[in-house]
């Protein structure tokens, strides 16, 4: 199956709807996320390799102690595609998850005056 390579000016429609944290550069799509120790950047690195494979698409991270970069390119179309934009979706979908600013959630989410707890730097 041959996937349309989206333009430019596509892509920067699909940030400004519902991804303004990512950019694209150098013919991929990246977003960076802070973590608050290893612990959480493992966090994150297991959540976005959950969802890759899941989605059968495989991004390139660079992780190191405080945060996790996800680059996302479908190789095979030599471009950005709908599949590069659905699997960022996910990814923003999951990590910027928290149960507390859902309105009756029984989840209470980590304490967030707490640092022993916090893992994400959750975006405001």
């Amino acid at each position: 199956m041959t996937e349309q390579v989206l333009t430019e000016q596509e892509i920067q429609q699909h940030f400004a709807e519902s991804l303004p944290h990512w950019i694209y550069e150098d013919g991929w799509i990246r977003r960076k996320y802070k973590t608050n120790s290893w612990k959480g950047t493992l966090m994150v690195v297991n959540t976005v390799g959950h969802l890759a494979e899941a989605a059968w698409h495989h991004p390139d991270l660079t992780v190191s102690y405080a945060f996790v970069i996800v680059k996302l390119c479908t190789h095979t179309a030599k471009g950005i595609t709908m599949k590069d934009i659905e699997l960022a979706r996910k990814i923003e979908e999951v990590i910027q998850w928290q149960p507390q600013l859902q309105a009756g959630s029984a989840l209470e989410g980590t304490p967030q005056d707490d640092l022993r707890f916090s893992y994400v730097k959750y975006d405001k």
